[in-house]
Parts: C-alpha cells; structure tokens; sequence
C-alpha cells in the first residue's frame, strides 16, 4: 500500500484498477446510509404489506374452511334428508301396497258375496218357477185328469172335494209308476 502512496506522490498516474481511498470510504458511508435509511423507511412497509397479505390469506384460507366445514355439514344434511325420505317413500309405498292388497281381498271378498246372492236369488226364482209349473201343470193335469175320469166313469166330477181327492190319486199313482222305471 506505500507503493500506491508513494507513486501518487511522486506524481505518477495511479493504477485505474486500484480504487481511492477517499473513494472507497465514501462509497462506504453512503452504503451504509443507504442501508440504515432502506431498513428504516423501506423494510417496516414492505414488512407490513407481507403482514396484510398473510393475514389475508390466512383469513381467507380459514373462512375457506369454514365454508367448506358448513358445505360438508349441509351435504351431510341433506343427503339424510334425502335417506329419510327414500325411507318414507319406501314406507309409504309398502303401505299402499298393503292398502291395495286389502281392498282387492275387500272386493273379492264383496264379488263372492254378490256373486253368491245372485246365485241364490237365481236359484230361489227357478225354485218359484218350478212350483208355478208344478202347481200350473198339477191344475191341467188335474183337470185333464177329471175330464178324462168323468168320461171314463161317466159321472161328473164337478164337486171340488171329490175332484182334488181324484187328482191328488192319479199323481200318486203316476208318481210311483215314474218311480219304478
């Protein structure tokens, strides 16, 4: 370092590559200047800028969450709701199915009645009919029967006692004769 001192005493031109001291020093300071006032002024802002977009973020991740943690409870929500009424609508159509089982065994039920009233009105109308033919038939017959036997005996079967005692043999007797067969 004397070199460089001597040689700019003696008048030399000094070596561009070695710097000035009082160069060196001053660009020092005012690095150092220039530091205190970038730390002072500078860093707090970008500090608290860094801080608002943390807090921003974390706020924002958290609400996030908490959006999320709502989003999950109503899903589950809903999807119960949605179970329970899968499950109504199950109940409420086994019970219709049970309604209808029961009102088509109600109608079955009321068909076989009607059916059977039908059937026996039908039978006591033929049972009516068959008496009023018997009854019809017993008269022609009857006075068929008086006709044939006045002529026969050749007395008159005009009086009603006698009439109905001929009859009523005549029958028995075609009865029994019917019967043998």
């Amino acid at each position: 370092m004397k070199s460089i001192i001597l040689a700019a005493s003696e008048g030399e031109e000094p070596n561009p590559l070695i710097p000035h001291i009082p160069e060196l020093v001053l660009g020092v300071v005012v690095f150092g200047l220039l530091l205190l006032l970038v730390k002072k002024f500078v860093v707090p802002n970008f500090e608290a800028t860094f801080a608002e977009r943390t807090s921003a973020i974390e706020g924002g991740l958290a609400a996030a969450e908490t959006k999320q943690a709502e989003a999950d409870a109503k899903l589950a929500e809903l999807e119960q709701q949605l179970a329970d009424a899968r499950h109504e609508a199950a109940r409420i159509r086994e019970e219709a199915r049970e309604q209808g089982a029961t009102i088509v065994a109600e109608m079955r039920e009321q068909a076989q009645a009607e059916s059977a009233r039908i059937v026996e009105a039908g039978k006591a109308q033929i049972e009516a009919e068959r008496q009023q033919a018997v009854t019809s038939l017993r008269a022609e017959v009857g006075t068929l029967a008086t006709g044939l036997a006045g002529r026969i005996v050749g007395e008159s079967l005009e009086d009603e006692a006698r009439q109905s005692r001929v009859v009523e043999r005549f029958l028995a007797d075609l009865e029994s004769s019917g019967g043998v067969n």
